[in-house]
């Protein structure tokens, strides 16, 4: 069977061969959410999974409203997101209590990390393009390399395959100057498909005056040669930019000017019935400035500029037959940086040079085997990858998961996973503004261990629930001294737990829930914390007219006093939606966000203009055809 997924082209003669009930258990847990292919990096029914896994689909973040993937992500148990909750706000993404340079962000497996600072900005991501969002929690190393928090897979919209175009016009505008318009369409012949987006977000800031603007746009062509061979190409441009809060006691307004460019070139074969063969070439532009502002304007106080590129390749060979669906890939890549500090006199006076810059590089290549077997009611899913560049040298990455099916309804999983991270570019070759770069550091390694079960009750109410711990060693960590360079020092242990349940539909009416906890202990500073949030919601669709979703996300982050952060509050935000025309595929639908209802206090930096917006509403209109 042909599939499209993670921007490439997967021959899955494996998914077509599933069982009846397969299905059936796949459609209990998981409804349209389909196979999933972050874990293993082919296809595989979720039951099959033994990783902690969640599946956002486009249906959800449409249910939502959401204008960003933060705001996506921010409801997702276990991921803790720190952003103001501004629309176009800047983010810094963390799962089960780790750093956001931990987390690789992929689209359509394309790795959209910075270079620089090792941590992904998703806000030149545009929403309408996704077609779901896979989270691994824990270490992915074995199939994805450096990543020993997770995985956050952005998977695009596919290419249409009906001569008749489908699409869709968004448009939505709210309290100060807020707006939100995007446009799609798909079509195409039996050899031929396309996929186009358009999108532009603009806001006087909700509050404090955070301007924020951007410009979206996105395509996918599909090219079928033969029945068993198939061509892919997608290209997007993204120019988010705004400001980053503001200090007006020392007239600073940090702002940040983004651009972004990709290109993702994929090939497809069926070999053999048993044998498939995937090939995708990439590169991603992105850049980076980020101005501080003037303390005696016009001249800048500090401004950073991060100008990089990543080009690479990922060959895949999956097998399948019998008990076995086993995958042998390769991964090449090159990294490029080009860093520039710009200084005003202030700094200057404290022994800055006026400019600096540095151009590092990274190259890596990387091998890697997994096979998914499958024995009765049992999974066994062993996987290794060997990485080598030419920062860190060689680094090797075992993994075994397992999975249980007990019974019809309920499912098992365990996993034990070794993976690393590599120290950013900026740290270890560019250095920064009174950073000297350290070119000895190591990967920070983890081994992970994590349990769960998976199940329907009844009918009505499904429960996930997943414990963890993860051994974190060579931890990077900057002496709290002047001019000190980042060094491995120390270990951080993480260990707690995730719930997670949902109700079926009751007269339409479903509840959902959700409660992540994370215990982490640093051996450096000998010192814990305790950080934790929880989800709610009421969910309403009759499936012809109305639709309507009440969600309350709570956080509590442990922070020090001196940050001056607030937190402890429950956020509320309500969604609205009434079709109004509908008749075949046409139809028009009016909705009405609240955000924020109870002017709820959740932000992690008090310090100058940067706490969360109050309560604002918005409007607006989607017409599909």
């Amino acid at each position: 069977m042909l599939t499209l997924l993670g921007g490439g082209l997967l021959f899955c003669p494996a998914a077509a061969a599933q069982s009846r009930e397969e299905l059936q258990t796949l459609q209990l847990f998981y409804k349209d959410k389909d196979l999933v292919v972050s874990a293993t990096r082919n296809p595989k029914p979720i039951s099959q999974v033994a990783e902690n896994i969640t599946v956002v689909t486009a249906r959800e973040i449409e249910a939502m409203n959401a204008h960003s993937v933060a705001e996506v992500l921010n409801r997702v148990p276990g991921l803790f997101v720190d952003f103001t909750q501004e629309f176009g706000a800047a983010s810094q993404l963390g799962i089960q209590g780790s750093a956001s340079r931990h987390v690789l962000v992929l689209v359509d497996g394309m790795p959209w990390n910075l270079l620089s600072e090792g941590g992904a900005e998703t806000r030149s991501i545009p929403v309408g393009i996704i077609e779901r969002i896979e989270i691994i929690k824990g270490p992915a190393s074995s199939a994805w390399g450096s990543s020993l928090g997770g995985v956050v897979n952005i998977l695009t919209k596919e290419a249409g395959a009906t001569s008749r175009p489908a699409g869709s016009v968004k448009v939505s505008y709210g309290e100060r100057d807020t707006q939100d318009y995007s446009g799609q369409v798909a079509g195409g012949t039996g050899q031929v498909g396309y996929y186009l987006f358009a999108g532009r977000q603009d806001s006087d800031g909700l509050r404090y005056d955070r301007r924020f603007d951007a410009t979206s746009l996105f395509s996918k062509f599909r090219l079928t040669f033969a029945p068993d061979v198939e061509m892919g190409l997608s290209m997007g441009f993204s120019k988010p930019r705004g400001q980053l809060g503001s200090f007006p006691e020392l007239n600073l307004s940090p702002a940040a000017d983004d651009r972004v460019y990709f290109l993702n070139a994929t090939l497809a074969a069926a070999l053999t019935p048993e044998l498939d063969f995937n090939l995708s070439l990439y590169t991603v532009e992105q850049k980076v400035s980020i101005n501080t502002g003037a303390i005696a304007p016009p001249e800048p106080f500090l401004e950073n500029i991060f100008d990089e590129g990543t080009r690479g390749a990922a060959g895949r060979l999956a097998w399948s037959r019998g008990r076995h669906t086993a995958v042998l890939g390769v991964d090449l890549s090159r990294g490029t940086l080009d860093q520039t500090i710009n200084s005003g006199s202030l700094l200057q006076s404290f022994g800055a040079p006026a400019v600096t810059a540095a151009r590092p590089d990274i190259n890596k290549w990387a091998l890697y085997a997994n096979d998914t077997i499958i024995l009765g009611e049992w999974t066994l899913t062993p996987g290794l990858r060997y990485d080598y560049n030419d920062i860190i040298g060689s680094f090797v990455s075992p993994s075994l998961g397992v999975t249980r099916r007990l019974g019809e309804a309920t499912v098992a999983r365990a996993s034990l996973a070794r993976g690393f991270t590599v120290p950013p570019l900026s740290w270890a070759s560019a250095g920064g503004l009174f950073l000297p770069p350290n070119p000895s550091l190591k990967p920070e390694s983890i081994w992970s261990y994590q349990a769960g079960l998976e199940t329907t009750l009844s009918s009505y109410l499904w429960i996930k629930g997943t414990i963890f711990y993860h051994d974190l060693e060579d931890a990077l960590m900057r002496p709290p001294v002047f001019n000190a360079s980042f060094i491995n020092q120390g270990a951080v242990r993480r260990r707690g737990l995730e719930l997670e349940g949902e109700t079926s539909p009751f007269y339409n009416v479903s509840l959902l829930a959700g409660l992540a906890y994370v215990h982490i202990y640093s051996s450096e500073a000998d010192s814990s914390r305790d950080i934790y949030t929880g989800n709610v919601g009421l969910k309403y669709d009759d499936r012809r007219v109305w639709q309507a979703r009440l969600f309350g996300h709570y956080v509590w982050w442990d922070f020090a006093a001196a940050q001056q952060a607030d937190y402890g509050d429950w956020l509320w935000d309500l969604n609205l939606a009434r079709k109004v025309y509908g008749v075949g595929e046409r139809s028009a639908k009016l909705f009405l966000a609240a955000h924020n209802i109870f002017n709820g206090s959740q932000y992690t930096l008090g310090l100058g203009e940067n706490k969360n917006p109050e309560r604002w509403l918005e409007a607006g209109i989607e017409i599909t055809f």
